[in-house]
């Protein structure tokens, strides 16, 4: 069984070859994957990484956990499983945000609001 760890902190920089190469050392990596921008294609700072061993990925993240890369201190962990996400909605709802009178809802200090009430 494989075991899916999270690497998280990551330099923008890093490519999914670098990742993969960070991890070898301590086993066989069955995949490793930079997570990237599906717009832009630039990396989000985190990635995964997948182990045929559990203690391979266990010692992994022993020896790479808070340690620094490329002047950034990463984040090693064994990744949770994905939720499950409800369907989007996009009916133009208009619960969140700006009102139409120009201010946030939240924010007491600016926006027209049209005189005392």
């Amino acid at each position: 069984m494989t075991k899916r760890l999270f690497v998280g902190g990551l330099p923008y920089s890093v490519t999914s070859q670098q990742l993969n190469e960070m991890f070898v050392p301590f086993g066989a990596v069955t995949s490793s994957n930079v997570i990237t921008d599906k717009f832009t294609g630039n990396s989000k700072g985190f990635g995964f990484v997948e182990f045929e061993d559990d203690k391979a990925a266990d010692e992994a993240v022993k020896k790479l956990n808070e340690t620094e890369v490329g002047g950034r201190k990463i984040t090693v962990n064994v990744a949770r499983p994905m939720e499950e996400r409800g369907p989007r909605n996009f009916d133009n709802d208009r619960r969140g945000g700006f009102d139409r009178r120009g201010g946030d809802r939240g924010d007491r200090r600016g926006g027209f609001r049209g005189g005392n009430r």
